[in-house]
């Protein structure tokens, strides 16, 4: 059944955990992927015969195997956004590897290592204060991954805090 929400990531007590938002890391989450990005990103050469689009055709029985291990249904990974936490998936069964509520950070930074660039891919870093607190690596299309964990959050936390100030029911 799909719940349909007023505003993202505010959902009633009563439904529990509700997924906001799910994404497949890139290859870029691999050190040979970001190594074949960095390679792939090389512009030498004139319109569409690059050296960088030559090295990614020849590079694609490298290339399809790490895709093929990310969105695999037994061994792959799926990075999930609840209106409570965000969850590190893996295998068919869903089964959460790693997780973090989203009580315990207050900001996310975006860092693209070399090499991700070309798969329009980076790393989530959430922070509380000035600390890493968890990371996603290769997420796809990070920033709007980011703003979604950023509106849940807001939602989140607004509604914590309104529920705090309102008086306890007799």
């Amino acid at each position: 059944m799909t719940t349909k929400q007023a505003i993202a990531g505010v959902a009633p007590v009563e439904l529990g955990e509700v997924t906001v938002m799910t994404v497949w890391p890139s290859i870029a989450r691999y050190g040979i992927g970001r190594a074949l990005g960095a390679l792939f990103n090389i512009p030498l050469g004139f319109y569409v015969l690059t050296v960088g689009n030559l090295i990614a055709l020849a590079s694609i029985p490298i290339a399809l195997p790490l895709y093929l291990s990310n969105v695999a249904p037994v061994i792959g990974i799926r990075y999930r956004l609840t209106n409570r936490r965000v969850i590190v998936e893996r295998g068919l069964g869903r089964k959460a590897s790693r997780s973090i509520d989203l009580d315990r950070f207050d900001a996310i930074d975006v860092d693209v290592a070399t090499g991700q660039a070309w798969y329009d891919a980076g790393d989530l870093v959430f922070r509380k204060g000035k600390v890493e607190v968890f990371r996603l690596e290769g997420v796809s299309r990070p920033e709007a991954f980011r703003r979604s964990c950023l509106k849940t959050w807001q939602a989140h936390t607004t509604v914590k805090q309104a529920r705090e100030r309102q008086p306890a029911m007799v």
